[in-house]
């Protein structure tokens, strides 16, 4: 998967062929850690 060079710690990167969202977890000189995304439902107070 292609990462733009600007990307920063938190970042939330989608997966162009499978859809699947990873998040952008560790940034180290030309390396990029991605762990998946946690999805977060909506809380209706319940």
């Amino acid at each position: 998967m292609k990462i733009l060079d600007d990307v920063v710690v938190g970042e939330i990167i989608s997966c162009p062929d499978c859809g699947n969202e990873f998040e952008v977890s560790k940034i180290d000189s030309n390396n990029v850690t991605l762990s998946p995304a946690e999805s977060v439902g909506e809380d209706w107070g319940e």
